[in-house]
């Protein structure tokens, strides 16, 4: 149960009513005078001996002005703690009130995916003492640990392999399947991530922009209009493939073109981010291309199969994930009237009309995409309108090179 700043619990041996925890910032803990153990014998002259706390909170609602307790110190002594600078991203929504398991529902603290919190105290394993970044009110409430809240998921230390459904191979438009991807589809249960404030020092390498979207929601448009508005900033990768080179072709400008021999040691040797077979030949986006573009100053823009964004998630690419998804299905209809989808990435000639496979096919995949990779996007955009799409992710690509973002730690130590 609350109590200023404290929460309290019946002792199961004695039967005393004691301080459970002291919350970080509350009227407790800024007092000085109340410790984690200390036995509560009066409150405003009322003996408590024989109360539930239920009953003593009651007594504390009703009582007027100043408050006092009289209580039995616990033998330990707290060491003093000096306030962390531990900072968690939320990687999920949690309501206390909706927690059975929280031993104190009025000392817990709401939050939703994305937020950052402060961590104010791990003491205690099952639950720590948090507050929201930058916010003013200085007591910490109860959020569950990271440990607790997978153990909660995952009861028995079983890690699900989250994958998107692929029952259908045909309707699946994406040429790359990537043949390694069990290794990166076993996915922990997203609780928290400790990040540090970053901001892109001048002349320091850009982030990889990372687009993630089904088939036919625009990805590729979205980067030719980027390509286009500013060619010296933004570029893309040179895929490699296994096929022969046509007349009008040049090695390292449509392909990097190299032997089926060579492919498949890069692939043993673990040089791709995805490739896939089309056709009898082997087409891939290599690791070596990304940093090849990032050498120069530029900024990458790459799309990919979401299984392979945990791949990049490093302090060399410091990746910004955005997932591009459709608008609903009547919106969808009315803007991709005269729209065609590309069913092969080789094949320029083989565009054919949307049809309401497609349409249902695409808002069902984006669905899937957030309900199993959500906590790995930075920014979400409904691709309503092209025109509209390009002005946010422009916007918000200025916003990545130019302010502070918060980045998981080990991108900085690394």
């Amino acid at each position: 149960m609350a109590l200023q700043g404290a929460t309290i619990r019946r002792d199961e041996h004695t039967g005393a009513i004691v301080v459970a925890r002291i919350m970080r910032g509350g009227a407790a803990d800024r007092s000085g005078l109340i410790h984690v153990g200390d036995e509560l014998k009066e409150v405003n002259g009322i003996p408590v001996d024989d109360k539930k706390p239920e009953e003593i909170i009651r007594i504390l609602a009703q009582s007027q002005g100043a408050i006092t307790f009289k209580v039995i110190p616990s033998v330990k002594e707290e060491e003093p703690t000096k306030e962390p600078k531990v900072f968690m991203k939320a990687l999920f929504d949690y309501d206390p009130k909706e927690d059975k398991a929280i031993p104190c529902k009025e000392a817990g603290l709401a939050f939703k995916r994305g937020a950052i919190l402060q961590i104010m105290s791990q003491d205690d394993a099952t639950w720590w003492q948090a507050k929201h970044e930058g916010e003013a009110n200085p007591r910490a409430g109860l959020i569950p640990s990271k440990q607790f809240q997978e153990s909660r998921f995952w009861p028995t230390g079983f890690r699900r392999s989250f994958r998107l459904s692929r029952r259908d191979k045909k309707t699946n438009k994406s040429m790359y399947e990537c043949k390694k991807s069990e290794m990166y589809d076993m996915a922990d249960v997203p609780t928290y991530e400790e990040v540090t404030p970053y901001c892109r020092a001048s002349g320091a390498k850009h982030r990889l922009v990372v687009l993630v979207g089904p088939a036919g929601v625009g990805l590729n448009e979205l980067k030719r209009k980027l390509l286009i508005s500013d060619p010296q900033h933004f570029s893309v990768t040179i895929p490699h493939t296994s096929r022969a080179k046509k007349n009008q072709e040049s090695d390292g400008v449509e392909y990097h073109f190299i032997s089926k021999h060579l492919f498949e040691t890069d692939i043993h040797n673990n040089k791709f981010i995805e490739y896939g077979e089309y056709k009898g030949n082997y087409y891939g986006t290599s690791l070596d291309s990304v940093r090849s573009v990032l050498s120069k100053n530029k900024v990458c823009l790459l799309d990919v199969q979401p299984h392979t964004i945990k791949l990049l998630r490093t302090g060399e690419f410091k990746p910004f994930v955005v997932l591009v998804k459709p608008p609903a299905i009547e919106r969808l209809r009315e803007s991709r009237q005269n729209g065609k989808i590309i069913s092969g990435k080789d094949d320029k000639g083989s565009a054919k009309p949307f049809t309401e496979e497609d349409f249902q096919e695409m808002v069902t995949a984006a669905q899937t995409l957030e309900a199993q990779h959500s906590h790995l996007f930075e920014k979400v955009i409904v691709n309503e309108d092209l025109l509209t799409a390009f002005g946010e992710l422009r916007t918000a690509l200025r916003k990545v090179e130019m302010e502070t973002h918060w980045v998981p730690v080990s991108w900085t130590h690394s």
